[in-house]
């Protein structure tokens, strides 16, 4: 699966962005999706996943209540609506995709690693001004 990431951008904090996930070649809804940030100096951390089979959902708690991941299978885009950003959130941020059956449903904790995802996009910078 190849994937594309966009939507990225500067953004005062308290702003807003929404990121787009979108596939070539391939339908997205046989693929749990996860978003990934990595900011300079840091590890990349998981901060949202989808799952294909049941439409749950999971957040880092660093991003509950400010983050959605969602769908739009008509389009074959997930995206990931960021609001009440701070600067803390400025990284690249990453789509991933994983085989439906790679993830475990009702989707947990574990969706945040690395480790089911085998399909990545190139990334996109979201900077938050203070």
């Amino acid at each position: 699966v190849q994937l594309q990431a966009s939507g990225g951008g500067l953004v005062q904090s308290g702003g807003s962005l929404r990121l787009s996930c979108a596939a070539s070649g391939y339908t997205l809804d046989y693929y749990a999706i996860g978003w990934f940030r990595q900011a300079p100096g840091k590890e990349r951390e998981g901060v949202a996943c989808s799952s294909s089979v049941d439409g749950s959902t999971y957040y880092a708690n660093s991003v509950k209540g400010r983050f959605a991941i969602s769908r739009d299978s008509s389009k074959d885009v997930v995206y990931l609506q960021m609001n009440g950003l701070k600067p803390d959130d400025s990284a690249v941020y990453y789509c991933a995709a994983a085989p439906w059956s790679a993830v475990r449903v009702p989707i947990n904790q574990a969706c945040l690693s690395e480790s089911p995802y085998e399909s990545w996009g190139q990334g996109t910078q979201v900077t938050v001004s203070s």
